[in-house]
């Protein structure tokens, strides 16, 4: 494979305050992502380039797939469930409440329909945050929830490999990907360690996704690249820069899965830097990697 080959394009100029959490939805050609600050969830058709856009009532940090129709995301500090036509959110359960400046983050659905979100403390400015006051949560199909573990800065991406017994998982401010041994009957984990330590131009680990190979692609805050990491051997395979610095999540999608869409954000970038990156804010499509990705999981309950 050519390096040459690799195609990256701004397929949406959406200028998004904080792009993140972009899932390909199969049946209707589209790809899902949120706006945080601006408290929206956005879906692109990819063949009609048409946005529908809902906003909800406090941040949004994720998106996922419903396996009853609609979608579900983490709203503020709730687990909602979305529907699409009548643009209402319904919360499904509430956590931190102890804690009144955290929201969630990240968060996606595993293999079993589990949807699992983390939590971090709002931020006074891009990076500038309360530390340790986040945890990982995971709701399950009967819409209970469980605390993972605490003690989080920036909880952030996560996936499973191939086989369903490893759960990778991100805490950006650790500068590391981590894994853990996963039970795909209960969901448990257990056993966390470090796969890869970012290097310092890599920046901030922020969203991620894994592939048909069983690698991770890592979207790097303030890095302004998407890497590969081998998660057995802890080595970089890849390193795909583009135009824009603050990119925040990534995820395969198109055709057999072998596009990756990458988010990005435009908040915190100077205004002389955005004359550099006009793109920021918006959606990325990244072709020719030469591999592809698995479609997402939807949530259950």
């Amino acid at each position: 494979m050519t390096m040459c080959s690799i195609k990256i394009e701004c397929v949406l100029p959406e200028n998004c305050r904080c792009g993140e959490s972009p899932v390909w939805e199969e049946a209707t050609n589209s790809l899902l992502f949120v706006d945080i600050p601006s408290k929206k969830v956005c879906r692109w058709d990819s063949l009609s380039k048409q946005v529908h856009r809902v906003t909800v009532d406090a941040p949004v940090s994720s998106v996922a797939l419903r396996q009853l129709g609609g979608y579900v995301a983490t709203v503020g500090t709730k687990f909602c469930a979305l529907d699409w036509e009548d643009q209402s959110a319904i919360v499904l359960a509430t956590i931190d409440q102890d804690k009144k400046n955290n929201r969630f983050n990240d968060g996606k659905v595993d293999p079993a329909g589990r949807y699992f979100a983390g939590t971090m403390a709002e931020e006074t400015a891009p990076g500038v945050l309360e530390r340790h006051q986040g945890s990982l949560y995971c709701l399950f199909p009967d819409h209970h929830v469980e605390k993972y573990f605490d003690q989080v800065d920036i909880s952030n991406g996560l996936d499973w490999s191939l086989d369903h017994k490893i759960f990778y998982y991100i805490d950006s401010l650790s500068y590391s990907v981590d894994a853990f041994d996963y039970d795909l009957h209960t969901g448990k984990i257990s056993n966390r360690r470090s796969v890869y330590k970012l290097e310092k131009d890599e920046q901030i680990p922020d969203g991620m996704c894994i592939d048909a190979e069983g690698k991770l692609w890592v979207a790097c805050y303030n890095g302004g690249r998407v890497i590969r990491l081998d998660p057995e051997t802890g080595k970089r395979l890849q390193t795909v820069k583009l135009p824009v610095d603050k990119t925040t999540s990534c995820c395969f999608g198109g055709k057999d899965y072998s596009e990756m869409y990458v988010t990005c954000a435009r908040d915190g970038i100077g205004p002389e830097d955005l004359l550099r990156q006009p793109e920021a804010g918006g959606i990325f499509k990244i072709t020719g990697l030469g591999v592809k990705g698995i479609p997402p999981y939807p949530f259950v309950g």
